[in-house]
C-alpha cells in the first residue's frame, strides 16, 4: 500500500558496555524497540556471570524507511566506549553482526572507509548473526529502571514493560541522548501525563552532555 512502512529489521551490534548503547540508539527516529543481552560466542545459554565468549551485544529494532542501517553504522564507529583500535576481552568487543546479505556488504564498505579515513586498524569484527541470549531482567533500559517513581507512574510492573517503543525512548533521554528540541516534537511520548513529561524534560536538560558510557 502507499505510504505503508517498510517490515521492520534487526541490526545487532557489541561496542562495549552495552547499557549506554541500548540508551543511545533508543532515541534514535526510526528506532521502535531495543533489548540487551549475548551473542556472537558458541556457549550455550550465557548469563552476565559466566558469558563465556560471547560480546555484550545491543539488539536494534527498526523501520528502514525511517532508520537506515548506514545511520545506526554511523552511530556504531561513532560511539564505542572503549575505542575501535584497543585489544578488550571479548565480553566487550567491536562487533557487527550482520542479518542479511546487505548488512553485510554495508557493514564491510563501512568499515574499510572508516580505516581509510582514520588512517588506522580497528579490531571490529564482522559476523553473520546466529542467535541472541536477552540480558537478565535488570539490565534492560538500565538507565530507565533507575529511575523508579517514574517506572512507577507509567505502570511498569514486569520485564516486558520494558520492550515497548515508549520505554525505549524514555530509557534514551532520561541518560541525555538525544536533544530537547527531539524530545518535545517525539510523537511517541505525547502518551505521557504533563507530569511525566516534565520529569523527562528535566532529565534530559539535566544530562544532556554528560556522557552516555557506563
Amino acid at each position: 500500500m502507499p505510504g505503508q512502512s517498510e517490515a521492520l529489521k534487526k541490526a545487532t551490534f557489541g561496542m562495549g558496555c552495552f547499557w549506554a548503547c541500548d540508551a543511545l540508539f533508543g532515541v534514535v527516529p526510526g528506532v521502535t524497540r531495543t533489548r540487551v543481552g549475548y551473542a556472537g560466542g558458541t556457549k550455550p545459554s550465557p548469563t552476565y556471570k559466566n558469558i563465556g565468549d560471547h560480546t555484550e551485544v545491543i539488539e536494534i529494532e527498526y523501520d528502514p524507511s525511517a532508520a537506515s542501517f548506514s545511520q545506526l553504522l554511523g552511530l556504531f564507529w561513532n560511539n564505542h566506549e572503549y575505542g575501535l583500535t584497543r585489544k578488550i576481552k571479548t565480553q566487550y568487543a567491536s562487533l557487527i553482526l550482520y542479518h542479511d546479505e546487505e548488512q553485510k556488504i554495508e557493514a564491510q564498505k563501512s568499515l574499510n572507509e572508516e580505516q581509510n579515513k582514520r588512517g588506522t586498524t580497528f579490531t571490529t569484527q564482522i559476523k553473520k548473526f546466529d542467535k541472541f541470549y536477552p540480558a537478565e531482567d535488570y539490565h534492560q533500559k538500565y538507565r530507565l529502571q533507575l529511575h523508579t517513581s517514574l517506572i512507577e507512574a507509567l505502570g511498569i510492573a514486569k520485564a516486558s514493560d520494558l520492550h515497548t517503543p515508549l520505554a525505549t525512548r524514555l530509557n534514551g533521554y532520561v541518560a541525555g541522548a538525544g536533544s530537547l528540541e527531539q524530545f518535545d516534537n517525539d510523537p511517541i511520548c505525547k502518551t505521557l501525563n504533563e507530569k511525566q513529561y516534565d520529569y523527562v524534560k528535566k532529565c534530559v536538560i539535566d544530562n544532556q552532555g554528560t556522557g552516555l558510557y557506563c
